[in-house]
């Protein structure tokens, strides 16, 4: 079985906060170490009002906290929205806080809009164009590769495990010419899974820190006892990804049942498009098709994402998915 990790954007939920946010990712993070899971990662957004996630480093601080062998990291940092040194000391820090345990994935969408690059004091645009020198900067910073004029403490000789996310050819293509593995956002962005893939592998270079192609594609799972308490509780991030998509995202609501049957075609041809990434159900039908999509692209790890209303499913959802997966109980 190849490795499954889990990615968690540490979801608000109606008639809650941010402190219930925070704990719950925490308590997520020690099910899926106890479960077995490789990775835990969280994502940068910002303002947004279903998310509590904005300050990865500082929430990977907290989960580092809550678990103690589990790999922790950014899925991601978007570096255009700030600079090499600075990025180069939170995750500086933070492998001296959890030694061995800390990624770093780097996006190059900024994932922002206008008034936030304002407020970010940053030209979003510009700083997108960097982007390849700024990951060149920012893996000199933490490994010494390169000689720079500025030392970052904490920084140099951290290990980190640099990875390079994307969602189009773009990513692949930089991933490959600078040897780096390589995370595709097909949970929500699946149009371009195969071709960058390929592309990736085909155009790999080794380098000091990779000496082959390595690939994580990302799922959305969500599992529970039948197919249709899972589908019921992936209504709430059904919700979720059709507001977001009417430009009206907000925190995550509680299932509905029978939610897809209300939408217009336009919303329900969109969740349908998602769910050549998707597998929800019973952990039967979750082990045929996390087992399809493996298959069909020959990834070296999954990363799952998936939230749902009440915490307790998704830490069940990450027990069945991985018993689902690997034929082996969680203890």
């Amino acid at each position: 079985m190849i490795p499954l990790s889990v990615l968690d954007l540490v979801p608000i939920r109606e008639g809650s906060g941010i402190a219930e946010a925070l704990d719950e990712a925490g308590k997520l993070a020690a099910t899926a170490e106890q479960a077995g899971y490789r990775r835990f990662w969280v994502a940068e957004h910002h303002a947004t009002a279903g998310v509590a996630g904005g300050a990865a480093s500082v929430v990977l601080a907290h989960i580092g906290h809550c678990t103690s062998t589990i790999r922790i990291g950014a899925g991601g940092i978007m570096l255009p929205n700030h600079n090499p040194f600075v990025i180069a000391e939170q995750f500086g820090t933070l492998d001296g806080l959890f030694p061995g345990r800390v990624d770093l994935g780097l996006g190059r969408a900024p994932g922002a809009a206008g008034i936030i690059a304002q407020a970010l004091r940053k030209n979003l645009h510009q700083a997108s164009e960097y982007f390849p020198q700024d990951v060149v900067e920012l893996r000199a910073l933490l490994t010494g590769d390169i000689d720079l004029p500025i030392v970052a403490t904490p920084g140099l000789g951290a290990k980190v495990e640099l990875w390079m996310l994307g969602s189009s050819l773009f990513g692949a293509q930089l991933a490959a010419r600078l040897g780096m593995p390589y995370a595709f956002a097909s949970h929500f962005a699946p149009d371009h899974l195969d071709a960058a893939l390929a592309a990736y592998r085909s155009q790999f270079r080794p380098s000091a820190y990779l000496d082959k192609p390595h690939a994580m594609a990302a799922m959305t799972v969500i599992a529970a006892d039948t197919d249709e308490e899972a589908e019921l509780v992936a209504t709430s991030q059904d919700q979720a990804f059709v507001r977001l998509r009417s430009g009206d995202p907000g925190k995550l609501p509680p299932p509905v049942p029978g939610y897809r049957a209300t939408l217009p075609e336009s919303a329900r041809a969109m969740l349908e498009h998602l769910g050549q990434a998707r597998a929800v159900g019973s952990p039967e039908t979750v082990r045929e098709r996390v087992g399809r999509f493996i298959e069909r692209t020959q990834a070296d790890e999954l990363i799952l994402s998936g939230a749902a209303y009440d915490p307790s499913a998704r830490r069940r959802s990450l027990e069945l998915t991985m018993t689902a997966v690997s034929g082996k109980a969680v203890s």
